[in-house]
C-alpha cells in the first residue's frame, strides 16, 4: 500500500520528467549557441596565434587547420541562430578569452616555447569541451543537438591530438636534456 508520503515524490519526479522533456525555447537556444560562437571565435583566434608562434611546419599546419575548423563551426552556429530567428554573435570577447585560457598563449609565443603553446591550446580545448558539454545538458532541438554533438566530437579529437603532441614534445625534450652536473665535495673544496 502506498501512503501519501510515498506518492508525493513520485508526482514530483513525474513533473520533473515533464519539465526535462520540454525543448529549450528558441531565445534560450539562441543564447546558448551564441556562447558557443564566442567559444569558437576565441579558439579560432587562439589557434591563429599559435600557428604564427611555432616554428614546426607540422604544428603550423595543425593549428591552421584548427583555425579553419573553428571558423567553419562559427559559420554553422551563426546559421543555426539565424534559423531560430536570433541575432548571431560575430566576435569573441576579451573577457571570454581570459576565461578560456587563450590569452596566455601570447606569453608562450613570445618565448617561442612550443610545449607551452601546445599546453595553452590543450587548456583552451578543455574549456571548449566543457562549454559544449554544458550546452548538451539542455534539451535541444534535434538538428541543433546534431551540430553541437558533431562539433564536440571534433573538438575532443583535436584536444587528444594536441595533448599527445605536447606529451611527446615534453618527453623528447626530457630525453635530450643533459643531466645536471654532479658536484663532488672534497676536502680541498669544502672550505670554499
Amino acid at each position: 500500500m502506498i501512503n501519501d508520503y510515498e506518492a508525493k515524490p513520485t508526482k514530483k519526479a513525474d513533473a520533473g520528467s515533464a519539465d526535462r522533456a520540454k525543448v529549450l525555447s528558441k531565445p534560450n537556444t539562441v543564447s546558448r549557441l551564441n556562447e558557443l560562437i564566442v567559444t569558437c571565435k576565441d579558439g579560432e583566434a587562439g589557434f591563429r596565434s599559435a600557428a604564427e608562434g611555432v616554428r614546426s611546419a607540422e604544428l603550423k599546419q595543425l593549428f591552421s587547420e584548427c583555425t579553419r575548423q573553428r571558423s567553419q563551426f562559427v559559420g554553422e552556429l551563426q546559421s543555426l541562430v539565424l534559423s531560430l530567428g536570433g541575432n548571431p554573435e560575430h566576435t569573441g570577447s576579451f573577457i571570454a578569452k581570459l576565461h578560456r585560457g587563450w590569452i596566455d598563449i601570447k606569453a608562450a609565443i613570445e618565448g617561442r616555447d612550443e610545449a607551452g603553446i601546445l599546453a595553452e591550446c590543450e587548456r583552451g580545448e578543455s574549456i571548449a569541451k566543457k562549454a559544449y558539454r554544458n550546452v548538451l545538458k539542455e534539451n535541444l532541438r534535434p538538428h541543433v543537438m546534431d551540430v553541437v554533438k558533431r562539433h564536440l566530437a571534433a573538438i575532443t579529437a583535436v584536444h587528444k591530438q594536441i595533448k599527445f603532441l605536447k606529451d611527446n614534445f615534453l618527453a623528447n625534450r626530457k630525453q635530450h636534456t643533459p643531466p645536471p652536473p654532479v658536484r663532488h665535495t672534497t676536502g680541498a673544496n669544502s672550505g670554499r
